[in-house]
């Protein structure tokens, strides 16, 4: 549930579901309706303690101090006219009841305060990290070395800390490459960490003729960083001759290879990995070296590179999902319009938001 902004910039309150907007309805009608009975009914009892109650209940979804505190101001008002009406109840008890919703506004107006302050803080700390994300993902070329190329990239819903997911195309003398991360952890330690992998990979991708080189040089990078505290997942990709290329996967989800198929829909398989291997910053502690893998990618071959907030995101009984499954039964198309339908029922699955940032790369070999 995301968090909107009033005209002053301050934080709003997300609208409260239905059934919790009943309770709160409810709540106010039985207060209104004790103070009514007390009002007509016997002066020997009093109801005046649960004016106490009103404070408290004006505080749920709202971002404004002044909300609980008039209407705790209201219910301190109350208490004369009750005090009144019940004159045979000891004065100590109304005071006792004047104090309490005192009190309770004080502490429901500074609890207001505080939330308002918090989400504030948290809007501005995602916009600058979201600001940095945008800077550092560059948007790459509908066409790149013979490949068509779409990229999308969802924010997870408000409340989630900026995730660290990260992609690049480039043009090299080797050939096209591409890559695509996931930074473990959040926020802009995160941005942090993938504006390294990318500073590094836009370098590296230019001068090393090995894509297994390239994944070391990353490897080393990170290893210079804060070792055992960060790492990043990442599929590296090279294409290069004729229906050929190369994949070196650093402990990242294996690309989708997609091909026209029956029905109207796609041969769908995921790109081969000869054996796991770790993700970066985490080579020195498994040993070796990275390896590549030739696969084939022939003219018409679609291939899709994607993070774990895709395949990680959840249906209202908490299914995965079956991105492979799904993109199976989607008709063939461009990589735009086959993003744009991965996107649309990708929300639609999740019910409209994402508890994770997510990453799409599709790329289709022309020629």
């Amino acid at each position: 549930m995301t968090h909107a902004t009033g005209p002053d910039g301050q934080p709003q309150a997300p609208r409260l579901p239905p059934r919790a907007r009943g309770l709160v309805v409810t709540a106010y009608v039985l207060l209104v309706t004790a103070v009514a009975i007390d009002l007509s009914q016997d002066p020997q009892w009093t109801v005046s303690p649960v004016l106490a109650t009103a404070p408290v209940l004006a505080s749920i979804g709202t971002r404004r101090p002044r909300v609980p505190l008039l209407v705790g101001l209201g219910a301190l008002a109350l208490v004369a006219p009750l005090a009144l009406a019940d004159d045979e109840v000891p004065l100590l008890v109304h005071l006792t009841s004047a104090f309490t919703v005192l009190a309770i506004t004080s502490v429901s107006t500074a609890n207001v305060v505080l939330v308002a302050t918090r989400e504030r803080e948290l809007l501005e700390s995602r916009s600058v990290a979201e600001a940095a994300q945008h800077t550092l993902l560059r948007p790459p070329p509908e066409r790149l070395g013979g490949l068509r190329v779409a990229v999308r990239y969802l924010a997870a819903a408000a409340e989630a800390r900026v995730g660290g997911d990260l992609y690049e195309t480039l043009l090299t003398p080797f050939g096209t490459r591409l890559l695509m991360g996931d930074v473990r952890g959040k926020g802009l330690a995160a941005i942090d960490t993938a504006a390294a992998v990318l500073g590094t990979f836009r370098e590296a991708a230019q001068v090393e003729p090995s894509l297994a080189a390239v994944a070391g040089r990353l490897d080393a990078a990170m290893g210079r960083r804060q070792p055992g505290e960060e790492f990043v997942t990442a599929a590296l990709v090279q294409v290069t001759g004729p229906g050929r290329a190369e994949l070196v996967n650093c402990g990242h989800l294996p690309p989708l290879r997609c091909r026209p198929g029956r029905a109207g829909g796609m041969d769908v398989d995921e790109v081969p990995t000869p054996e796991p291997q770790p993700p970066l910053a985490l080579l020195g502690m498994a040993g070796g070296a990275y390896r590549g893998r030739p696969f084939a990618f022939e003219r018409g071959d679609l291939l899709l590179l994607y993070t774990d907030g895709v395949t990680e995101a959840r249906d209202a009984a908490g299914r995965f999902y079956p991105l492979a499954e799904r993109l199976a039964t989607m008709p063939d198309a461009p990589p735009a319009a086959l993003l744009d339908r991965i996107v649309a029922d990708l929300l639609a699955y999740a019910g409209g938001e994402l508890s994770d940032d997510a990453a799409l790369l599709a790329v289709r070999r022309e020629h």
